[in-house]
Order: C-alpha cells, then sequence, then structure tokens
C-alpha cells in the first residue's frame, strides 16, 4: 500500500509475508515427521500469525523502506522459535524427539549473536531492529522456561517471566523505562539463559544437575535485574527530588 508521501510499505510487508509462510511450512515438516497434535499446531499457527501481524504493524509504524539482512536473519530466527512454541506445546499430549528440540533451539540461540553482526557491518541497526531482536530472545527464554517447568516445577517460570515482569512495572513506575548503559555482563548473563535453559531441558545429565544449571541460571538474571532496577533508581532520585522542590516552590509563590 503506497502513502501519499510516497512511501511504500509493501517490499517489507512482502518479507514479514514471506516468513509467516515460512513458518507454516517449518510447521508442516515438523507435523509429517514426528505427527505433532492439535495443541502444536494451533500454537504454532498461532505464534506465525501474532509474528505477522504485530511485525507488520511495527514496520508501517517505522516506515522503514528496506527490511535489512539483519532483520532477515532475525526472522529466520523467531521461525525457527516458532517450531520450538510448537513442539513445547505439543510435548503436554505427547514426547516430540527431544534431538529436534535441542536441534532447533540450538540454531536458533547460535542466530542471536549474528543479527546484530550483521546490522553494525551493514550499517543497518535501527531501534526496531533491536527490539524486534530482544523480542525473539524474550519469548524463547519463556518458551524453554516453561518446557523445563514441567519437570522441575512452576518456580523455572519466573526465568521466562522476569523481563515481562518488568515491563509491566515499567508501566506503574515510569523511571524503569530510562535507558539503561550498555553492559557486556547484562549481555552475557541474557544469553546464558537460553543456554542453560537448554542444557537443562535436554535432559542429559543428572537430575540434581540439571536443577543446579537452572537455579544458577536464575540466580544471574535476578542479579542482572538488581543491579538494573537499581542503577535505574538511583539515577531517577535526582530527578524526582528536583521535580519535587520545583513544585515546591511553584506551591510557595501562588501561595504567597
Amino acid at each position: 500500500m503506497a502513502l501519499n508521501n510516497g512511501y511504500d510499505a509493501r517490499p517489507v510487508q512482502q518479507e514479514t509475508a514471506v516468513g509467516a509462510g515460512v513458518q507454516i511450512l517449518l510447521l508442516a515438516l515438523i507435523g509429517t515427521a514426528i505427527g505433532m497434535g492439535p495443541a502444536g499446531w494451533l500454537t504454532g499457527l498461532a505464534f506465525a500469525i501474532a509474528t505477522w501481524a504485530v511485525l507488520s504493524r511495527a514496520l508501517h509504524r517505522s516506515r522503514l523502506r528496506s527490511f535489512g539482512a539483519a532483520n532477515r536473519v532475525t526472522l529466520g530466527r523467531a521461525t525457527l522459535v516458532g517450531g520450538v512454541t510448537a513442539l513445547v506445546a505439543d510435548s503436554f499430549q505427547d514426547s516430540p524427539p527431544v534431538s529436534l528440540f535441542v536441534g532447533l533451539t540450538a540454531v536458533a540461540l547460535i542466530l542471536d549473536g549474528v543479527d546484530g553482526k550483521v546490522a553494525r557491518r551493514t550499517g543497518t541497526s535501527t531501534p526496531l531492529g533491536a527490539r524486534f531482536d530482544m523480542e525473539v530472545d524474550a519469548f524463547l527464554i519463556l518458551v524453554l522456561s516453561v518446557y523445563v517447568s514441567t519437570a522441575m516445577g512452576a518456580w523455572v517460570l519466573l526465568i521466562g517471566g522476569m523481563r515481562y515482569v518488568f515491563v509491566a512495572a515499567a508501566r506503574v513506575w515510569p523511571w524503569l523505562t530510562a535507558p539503561l548503559p550498555p553492559s557486556t555482563a547484562r549481555k552475557t548473563v541474557a544469553a546464558l539463559q537460553g543456554v542453560l535453559l537448554l542444557v537443562a531441558g535436554a535432559a542429559l545429565l543428572p537430575h540434581a544437575v540439571n536443577v543446579a544449571v537452572v537455579v544458577l541460571a536464575l540466580g544471574l538474571l535476578v542479579w542482572s535485574f538488581g543491579r538494573d532496577v537499581l542503577w535505574l533508581w538511583r539515577t531517577s532520585r535526582p530527578a524526582v527530588t528536583a521535580s519535587a522542590s520545583a513544585h515546591e516552590v511553584r506551591r510557595e509563590l501562588v501561595a504567597g
């Protein structure tokens, strides 16, 4: 659909449609290979439709003229995450092959380090691309935590839900939305979440070791979020104090 100002959204919208088509093709391949049940199919299709709809809307708002190589990598990773999501949903009714689950997840995690490098090398880094990458990461961690929680308990869901709780809290306390300084530690902890959950989900180690691995992942995540929240709170205090002081001065002037 061409806009009046000359912006043509069709090229980027076509790429999201292709992504949805590839997602459905992957689901068909998985379904044929393992005989996936209704839960897996419905969840996978819902993921494909939701990804297409949300990404299409975001692209329309950002008015990107080119989808970009980095976003294509992220979209491919989202397709793999959709396959993992379908397998996890199917696992509540059946037992999909662990090798397929591990394979799809491992490739998705490996590609997590590719899209950022592609964006930097091609000079195509955008706020939308960074947000798209972050949302795919967060959802994969959520799905993995759901899968691992079936063997270890609901407490594992704290790993997948922590980021979404943070976003919800930011609606109540706006100071949580302030930009954070770059941090290698934060990036490392975020990357380790998927790796550690995959190790536990593969169930190749003794149960006690897998529990220790997940506890480590949760501990690192709590430390990382706690450090960032403390930094945001300390940074926001001068601004809050200044605002309160200014309000007090205005009130005294009005009263006088």
